[in-house]
């Protein structure tokens, strides 16, 4: 609007309706839910003890905490080597349970897949499939799997398999969805069959994002092989679990700043591998 012009309002009642109608029926519904929304929320709050006090009086004792884990210190070179040793494990875990994840997810999302796969029957099942595996907390995973082959690492890189099946094949399997048809129609035209449409059609618009979705998983399971660690599943999640239990805070500190900078240090180069994929600008190299 030019400055000393009156607005013409007529024009933005014309645009837009929603916002100049009376206050009825649908507003009321709207404010209702939001009053209830908020309640709700209240009300959940204060069954989990927000409103006691107890967070305020926390603070102080956060406080101390940090004090008495700074500055980091691994108490000896020996544990520092102990750490560093734990901490390449973790790395290893959850690379190799990633990529083992990625590998077998893929046919998987291809069955679940809606352009891919006509059969309903088999998208059921294969859908049904990945919700069974995605509903169970991989810390849970790491349970069941330290029990079937043993403590150790082994066990944390197959929980972080298990668990990233299931969200590797929705993900990999909207993604299929969301691929434009028309690579498919054009090699069907030309007599190709549907297994080379998914090849040539579907596979190559979508990898740069499994590839995206891929990596940034790897960078997540880091942060989560240090947990699962804690149960027996290997990594520095042990070493972690023990220092805590023991109240060695500024090892404590020392072990939460080395997973910092392995984390800070895989998302470098995971950036540097999506942009070699995707190309500088987003689009396909």
């Amino acid at each position: 609007m030019i400055p000393g012009q009156s607005p013409d309002v007529d024009g933005l009642r014309q645009r837009y309706p929603g916002h100049f109608s009376p206050f009825g029926r649908e507003r009321l519904i709207q404010l209702l839910v939001a009053v209830a929304a908020v309640v709700v929320l209240l009300f959940g709050m204060a069954q989990l003890d927000f409103f006691s006090g107890k967070l305020a009086a926390g603070i102080g004792r956060l406080v101390e905490i940090a004090d008495l884990m700074l500055p980091p210190d691994p108490g000896s070179w020996a544990h520092a080597r102990t750490f560093a040793i734990a901490l390449v494990q973790t790395i290893a875990i959850a690379f190799l349970g990633t990529l083992f994840a990625a590998v077998l997810a893929l046919p998987v999302a291809m069955l679940a897949a809606r352009n891919v796969t006509a059969a309903r029957i088999v998208r059921f099942l294969s859908r049904r499939s990945l919700d069974t595996i995605r509903s169970v907390d991989i810390l849970v995973w790491a349970l069941i799997w330290v029990n079937v082959v043993g403590l150790g690492p082994f066990a944390g890189a197959l929980a972080i398999m298990t668990a990233d099946i299931g969200s590797f094949g929705k993900l990999f399997s909207e993604a299929m969805e969301a691929a434009d048809r028309k690579p498919v129609e054009g090699i069907l035209s030309t007599g190709g069959s549907h297994a080379l449409g998914i090849r040539f059609g579907i596979l190559p618009e979508v990898f740069p994002v499994l590839v995206s979705q891929v990596l940034y998983y790897f960078e997540s399971n880091t942060r989560s092989a240090s947990i699962i660690g804690i149960v027996g599943a290997g990594g520095i999640g042990l070493h972690l679990a023990e220092a805590i239990r023991t109240l060695e805070l500024q090892q404590t500190s020392f072990i939460i700043l080395l997973i910092l900078v392995a984390v800070a240090v895989i998302d470098f180069i995971s950036n540097r591998l999506r942009f070699a994929v995707i190309g500088p600008r987003g689009g396909t190299p």
